[in-house]
């Protein structure tokens, strides 16, 4: 169920990721596309899953523990399972903020004016 929740997230995620606006006045556009692509691949760097994963199961434990603790098994189950998707979307969502983060910088680092 989790990895089945943490695969539905990523890609309704990664779907909305946006790329950066720039000042194109007086870029080399060829050489933007070669730096936007170096940059993209820094930015791949991050760990999305496994950040998805820990949020998820910090998620899973707090949501178990409260179902037990105001219910039954029956209770600690879907609380474990609620906390599971609420803490993986909170995961994947820092995850993908850091890797838009790490693009913007690179690009900064390399002299490009980020608009938004």
């Amino acid at each position: 169920m989790l990895k089945q929740s943490v695969f539905l997230m990523s890609l309704v995620v990664t779907g909305c990721a946006n790329d950066p606006i720039i000042d194109h006045r007086g870029v080399n556009e060829a050489a933007y596309q070669r730096d936007f692509a170096e940059c993209q691949s820094y930015a791949r760097e991050v760990d999305t899953v496994s950040e998805t994963i820990k949020d998820g199961a910090i998620g899973a434990a707090v949501g178990g523990a409260v179902g037990a603790i105001l219910g039954d098994g029956h209770d600690a189950r879907r609380g474990a399972g609620v906390g599971a998707v609420a803490g993986g979307g909170k995961g994947l969502t820092k995850a993908e903020q850091r890797k838009e983060r790490v693009l913007y910088r690179c690009l900064q680092g390399r002299g490009y004016k980020i608009l938004g």
